[in-house]
């Protein structure tokens, strides 16, 4: 058997994880985000929507757009319209994978809880048939007890 001060600088439980600085995620978390990782397609349409959904995104489009319409075309709006429309399209497709992405996690942790709700719902209905048992058996022993004296 191991000495406890010997990994005394390891962290045992999730909340001394915690503490310690490094990141503690759900079970659920983990396996979805290797899922993620493993595939290419999947990690390429993160990295966009990721990218799409920040201040960095609007900045460019911003500055692009602004340069399309002072530089590039003396009348934009047809061809700008038809970029901003075809770009809108592919937008809404990864807002929609994302959207998909979210749901398939909240159903896979929702499993992971349902699981592991039961398994402690049976450890407590064991945990309270035994103790209803040793309370039966103590009282039965003082029952028998006091009639002897």
């Amino acid at each position: 058997m191991t000495d406890p001060a010997d990994n005394a600088d390891t962290p045992n439980t999730a909340a001394e994880t915690a503490q310690a600085g490094t990141a503690v995620h759900h079970p659920a978390v983990v396996e979805h985000a290797a899922k993620r990782a493993a595939s290419v397609q999947l990690r390429i349409a993160d990295t966009i929507t990721k990218f799409a959904g920040s201040m960095w995104f609007v900045y460019l489009h911003a500055v692009g757009f602004a340069a399309w319409m002072l530089f590039v075309e003396s009348s934009p709006w047809p061809t700008l319209t038809l970029i901003v429309s075809l770009e809108a399209i592919f937008l809404s497709t990864f807002v929609m994978i994302g959207q998909n992405r979210a749901a398939e996690f909240q159903q896979i942790k929702a499993d992971h809880d349902f699981v592991e709700q039961e398994l402690e719902l049976k450890t407590n209905t064991e945990l309270t048939r035994e103790i209803h048992a040793m309370t039966t058996e103590l009282h039965n022993r003082l029952m028998r007890a006091s009639g002897q004296q």
